[in-house]
């Protein structure tokens, strides 16, 4: 005879965190494959929490009231209406109560894991330097160009986008540009064909090799200010504006360390913590947390 196994129930705050953090969807609003991953997930964090607080490290560790009760009223301020509020917890199987105890929980994991976090090595200068150096590209940066764009199509479909009705609108717009430049975004909204028109033709900061080449050609010869004449691309007809220049340069060793030295400080604690936890003890059930 085939033994059945009883379904698991995950523990109920796990589940939701584990759910939202996958899916952005409450457990209840999850389809069946989605939810199976969701569990397995909310067991295996709630195996490993339970051995984070079995470990010597989380005995003396105790959760302020006043922490506790921030962590609450971030959740609670979430809900314009109590009664919205409630009605979620019961629909994830929590109450105010067991809500509040799975916090604590929370919090005293992460309490634990922040005093083992602690013990991660200083960064010093020499690693620091060496980082620099090999990871020289990091602290290059390429000369970028804060560029706008009008641009009008060529579809022989359409009547006003025929290659000569196209070239003929376009090249009407840039003479209006050269004489009042500073119409360029009123005219972007008014006739370009890009989605960029919204803000104005705005391509961003761009480095070289990023547009159509024959753009990339134009605008990197644009003074800062400056409209070019009429460009054609692959797609159409485009007039630039080249807002800005950013000049190339090198990131030093000097400003380059606060930065280098908060990466690393941040990857000796994950270092730190992996360590210790892979060097726990498997921790014994716990109560009826997985209980049917």
């Amino acid at each position: 005879m085939k033994t059945v196994e009883k379904p698991v129930r995950t523990e109920p705050y796990t589940l939701l965190r584990a759910s939202l953090a996958m899916y952005q969807k409450a457990p209840d609003k999850l389809e069946p494959a989605e939810l199976k991953r969701a569990q397995a997930q909310a067991r295996n964090e709630y195996k490993l929490e339970s051995r984070v607080l079995g470990a010597p490290e989380a005995s003396g560790v105790i959760i302020p009231e006043r922490e506790l009760q921030m962590a609450y009223k971030e959740i609670r301020d979430r809900y314009e209406e109590e009664s919205e509020f409630l009605s979620d917890l019961a629909k994830n199987r929590l109450t105010e109560e067991t809500l509040r105890q799975a916090l604590y929980r929370q919090c005293k994991v992460n309490a634990v894991l922040e005093s083992v976090a602690a013990r991660a090595p200083e960064v010093n200068e020499v690693e620091i330097g060496i980082y620099y150096h090999l990871h020289a590209e990091k602290f290059n940066r390429p000369e970028l160009r804060d560029a706008c764009h009008i641009f009008i199509s060529i579809n022989p479909d359409y009547p006003e986008n025929t290659r000569e009705n196209a070239e003929a609108r376009i090249q009407e717009i840039c003479a209006k540009l050269h004489k009042k430049p500073h119409k360029f975004a009123e005219l972007a909204l008014k006739h370009s064909e890009c989605p960029t028109s919204l803000n104005g033709g705005s391509l961003g900061k761009v480095p070289r090799g990023k547009l159509y080449p024959e753009l990339d050609a134009v605008l990197f010869n644009l003074k800062a200010g400056e409209v070019s004449e009429v460009v054609e691309s692959e797609i159409g007809f485009h007039v630039l504006l080249c807002k800005q220049i950013h000049r190339a340069e090198t990131i030093s060793l000097k400003n380059a360390t606060p930065k280098i030295r908060q990466l690393m400080k941040e990857r000796y604690r994950r270092n730190c913590q992996r360590a210790w936890l892979a060097n726990l003890p498997v921790a014994e059930p716990e109560g009826n947390s997985y209980g049917g």
